[in-house]
């Protein structure tokens, strides 16, 4: 797993913002990518799905979700009609021309409403990198999902191997391998990038009960990341997931008691929508 420096007197615990700052800005936005540079995360976790064109979009859902878009003339979506708005069927000149920042999100009442689109991933680092820059802060990381699963294959995008070319290429071409961590739910699409190169930094993500031992046995070697949802994790995961030297990232933890729960446990890291509060705590608790 990619890491920052840390100090040598403690375990620092990373904050990754997910899809940027989704309880404050719209999410996979750029303005939420960059605001999370403001807050000071470690890493920027992103979701990515492919355009008809051969575009890797930044996306949590590979069509257009009538939860957080308006069509091209701001009219809302209807959402029986959302999944024929499939996003692996539309050019990006079409999906660019969605507005996915002006509904209002019933789990995030505090979210800004802002006209924003769906980036292209070339795009979100290219910015990210530039505000890195612009604020002198240090090279954030990023965790970056590919949204995949066998059922959505050659329907909601390509298969394994062209899926994970297509956001190779990019994540070269702006330079960022070393850090990058590829994340999935898909173990093909993480065991293709395993077969590529074992060095790369790869990242399960878990959502069932199944034990983590029958998990690992089923990816066929040990990842760099264990991203467990964090109600699932228990400090005996951890402890087994440390002794095979892999690092442990559970998502999404957004109630600060939770997070000063997982901090104590000496997780590797928490992707949270809300970083403002877990950096505010880690600050608190490490002045």
């Amino acid at each position: 797993m990619p890491t920052q420096s840390t100090s040598a007197h403690h375990h620092r615990t990373q904050i990754h913002g997910h899809r940027g700052c989704r309880g404050l800005l719209p999410e996979n936005t750029i303005p939420a990518f960059l605001l999370a540079l403001e807050i000071g995360v470690d890493a920027i976790e992103l979701d990515v799905v492919i355009s008809q064109d051969g575009q890797v979009v930044v996306s949590h859902e590979p069509w257009m979700s009538a939860a957080l878009c308006l069509d091209p003339k701001g009219n809302h979506i209807d959402p029986s009609q959302e999944k024929s708005l499939n996003l692996f069927q539309l050019p990006y000149s079409i999906i660019r021309a969605y507005n996915c920042g002006l509904s209002q999100p019933e789990r995030f009442p505090n979210q800004q409403v802002l006209a924003v689109y769906k980036p292209l991933l070339q795009e979100a680092i290219q910015a990210i990198e530039r505000h890195c820059l612009h604020l002198g802060r240090r090279q954030v990381l990023y965790s970056i999902e590919i949204k995949s699963s066998p059922a959505g294959d050659g329907i909601f995008h390509p298969e394994p191997a062209a899926f994970a070319t297509l956001v190779l290429q990019v994540v070269r071409a702006c330079g960022v391998l070393n850090r990058t961590t590829f994340l999935s739910f898909d173990k093909r699409i993480l065991q293709h990038f395993h077969q590529l190169d074992k060095r790369f930094s790869l990242s399960l993500l878990v959502e069932d009960e199944h034990d983590t031992e029958s998990h690992l046995l089923e990816l066929g070697f040990m990842p760099t990341v264990y991203g467990p949802e964090f109600t699932l994790l228990s400090e005996q995961d951890i402890d087994y997931l440390h002794e095979h030297a892999i690092a442990v990232v559970p998502w999404t933890v957004n109630d600060v008691f939770d997070m000063l729960h997982l901090i104590t446990l000496e997780v590797d890291g928490i992707t949270t929508d809300y970083p403002d509060k877990a950096v505010q705590l880690l600050n608190e608790r490490y002045p």
